[in-house]
């Protein structure tokens, strides 16, 4: 594609849109009176599931003793560490509300620690929780332990710790390592740092580290993402993601008003920001999975992608197919397939309400099958740049509209529509997040999800 056709694609598609971590996507939930009642009842009704699927849980440990402006998390920023231990117990309450819905012992398939900052809190509280949840529950021989962990202060008592308890898989948040981006995001690390960290890991036995790298930050310029790609690749992680910067300073909390749309990269610049990061990776061996994700042909994830076995969920690209995950702590999202749920966002009512012995949901939504069909398409297409459905599908009255939608897309060369199914081809795939679009049914078509969601380029 000739770079001037390239440029106007970009601009013509360069619009709000969801990143489709979930179908229906968070806006579209709902938040009224009932749902709180509803959600136990649509997690039993998965039991028989869970325990032939197994589950995952996400656990968010929410707080930072920093504001970093670029992050887009639901964070408690507070230096206060005697607010671990509370925050622990209602954790730990929050789970047994859960295991009073199972018939049987749950199943552990993956779990996984995010925040916020999971290594804000101490190796020996982690280990307390830990031991909790997994003491309660049949752990899979394949089952997959990991946790998010801040350079700054993961130290080797962490990584040792959660390595006795069977963690292989730690992700190191880099972002860029310019000194004057990082002022800018008030994210503070050198590669030196960095290099200590994930040597320490290495050392502890973990046999998958990842690298989190964002593209698109305020003052990133070209010899930027070089420098932090160049440096990555000399300690050469197991994975490496790239993410898009989300830029959305109309949401409160997340600080990133102290910098504006002129200190950002234009859709032009940053698409080749991450154009160049993904032209050294490949050229440095690793496999291009999915829309944000790197791996080496010997990990898990580059193998599931090969064998049409990946799966996304709110943790991202995972091996792991099961479609129940509980989501614990203070704002996290759980997943029954046939629903989703989100906790309240504040630590102080989050803690009131499991120590009420009240499961802490504030919004959610139950999936219609017309939702589900459309959740597989959407989940297919960011997962192998493919999807395919039945005759019956392509009958209703909806795939018309599906159908005119994409029509644009397909002249512009971006995917081809076949009977029974649709190719993203590879000039399309960085338009991967508007092509979902035309399958969400829940969009407004006077695309009033401008203050909802991040540009899609």
């Amino acid at each position: 594609m000739a770079l001037t056709d390239s440029t106007k694609l970009i601009s013509k598609y360069n619009v709000p849109g969801p990143r489709y971590t979930s179908y229906p996507t968070v806006p579209h939930w709902e938040s009224d009176e009932s749902f709180p009642t509803l959600w136990p009842s649509l997690v039993k009704q998965f039991q028989e599931e869970q325990q032939k699927e197994g589950m995952s849980i996400y656990i968010h440990l929410p707080f930072c003793e920093s504001l970093c402006t670029f992050c887009g998390c639901h964070k408690h920023i507070t230096k206060r560490h005697e607010m671990e231990e509370p925050y622990i117990a209602a954790l730990k309450k929050e789970w047994l509300l859960y295991l009073d819905l199972f018939q049987k012992k749950p199943l552990l398939k993956e779990l996984h620690l995010g925040g916020g900052t999971p290594t804000f809190f101490s190796p020996e509280n982690l280990s307390d929780l830990l031991n909790f949840i997994l003491s309660s529950c049949e752990v899979s021989p394949n089952v997959e332990l990991g946790f998010e962990g801040h350079p700054n202060n993961t130290r080797a008592e962490h990584l040792e710790e959660l390595a006795k308890l069977g963690f292989t898989r730690v992700s190191y948040g880099v972002q860029d390592y310019s000194e004057e981006v990082q002022k800018v995001i008030r994210r503070f690390q050198s590669f030196d740092t960095v290099k200590t960290a994930h040597l320490a890991a290495q050392e502890a036995g973990y046999t998958s580290i990842s690298h989190d790298l964002v593209f698109g930050l305020p003052k990133q310029g070209l010899t930027d993402i070089k420098n932090s790609i160049e440096l990555t690749l000399s300690l050469r992680p197991e994975r490496i993601s790239l993410y898009s910067y989300a830029h959305v300073p109309w949401i409160p909390g997340l600080g990133q008003r102290a910098y504006d749309e002129s200190d950002l990269p234009q859709p032009e610049e940053k698409r080749a920001l991450y154009e160049t990061a993904k032209g050294m990776l490949l050229d440095a061996g690793y496999v291009e999975v999915g829309m944000d994700h790197f791996a080496l042909p010997s990990d898990s994830l580059a193998i599931a992608l090969k064998n049409k076995a990946l799966h996304r969920n709110f943790m991202g690209y995972t091996t792991n197919t099961n479609r129940l995950m509980i989501g614990l702590g203070m704002s996290a999202i759980s997943d029954v397939w046939g629903g989703f749920a989100q906790n309240v966002k504040s630590v102080k009512e989050y803690e009131e309400l499991v120590h009420s012995g009240i499961i802490p949901v504030f919004r959610g939504h139950q999936h219609s099958q017309e939702d589900l069909e459309l959740r597989t398409i959407i989940l297919d297409i960011i997962c192998h740049f493919k999807a395919t459905w039945s005759n019956e599908f392509e009958q209703k009255p909806f795939f018309k509209t599906i159908q005119s939608k994409l029509q644009e897309l397909i002249e512009d060369g971006l995917c081809e529509l076949k009977t029974g199914e649709l190719i993203v081809l590879p000039e399309g795939e960085a338009f991967v997040r508007n092509i979902c679009m035309c399958f969400d049914a829940h969009l407004n078509a006077k695309r009033e999800q401008s203050q909802r969601f991040s540009k899609t380029i």
